[in-house]
């Protein structure tokens, strides 16, 4: 016989080995922890791929926040660099929404107020017309406003800046009117 087969035998750890469902279990929980922080991540983007046709035109909703300073992620937020301590929007001396001012909105064109999930254009020099910034289609948020159309940029619909209705694409109803008005130099959503 050769010395390898004459070795004494290796002394064992005296830690065991975690059982099976030890590891499983740990596994499951780091597994599951994964995708929480995946869909915590990613539910904005799953809100806005949501659901048919919706008769209201006003997209998904959620009862979660959508302000604070939470690290955790919340749906409905926006991506934009937000400044400023206030959680509360602006308003105006009659009591609305401040938006944005009058110089963001170009004659012929639009400007999309993503936070209040608006979209101001103005057809004509002068004539500001408000519209929900939520896509009739599938309750996605409008991407653009190009040549004169307010895009929906996940399945091709255009909308008129005029009055909002679809100028191509599936969506088959127009988007929601929203009253804004010019004050001083500021647009405003009014109730």
């Amino acid at each position: 016989m050769s010395d390898d087969t004459m070795a004494p035998p290796t002394p064992q750890s005296t830690e065991a080995a975690p059982a099976p469902e030890d590891v499983r279990d740990r596994r499951t929980v780091l597994r599951c922890a994964a995708m929480a922080a995946l869909v915590g991540a990613s539910a904005p983007i799953l809100a806005a791929c949501g659901g048919g046709d919706n008769t209201a035109g006003g997209g998904t909703s959620s009862s979660a926040p959508t302000t604070g300073t939470s690290s955790a992620p919340t749906t409905g937020t926006s991506s934009a660099p937000t400044s400023g301590t206030s959680s509360a929007p602006p308003s105006s001396a009659s009591g609305g929404t401040v938006l944005g001012p009058v110089s963001d909105v170009p004659v012929g064109g639009g400007k999309i107020f993503t936070d209040a999930k608006v979209v101001v254009t103005q057809p004509a020099a002068g004539q500001f017309k408000g519209f929900s910034a939520v896509c009739t289609h599938q309750g996605n948020p409008v991407g653009s406003i190009e040549s004169g159309q307010i895009v929906c940029p996940f399945h091709g619909s255009h909308f008129s800046i005029s009055d909002g209705s679809p100028t191509s694409g599936p969506a088959q109803r127009p988007l929601p009117a929203v009253n804004v008005a010019v004050e001083g130099s500021n647009i405003v959503q009014s109730a």
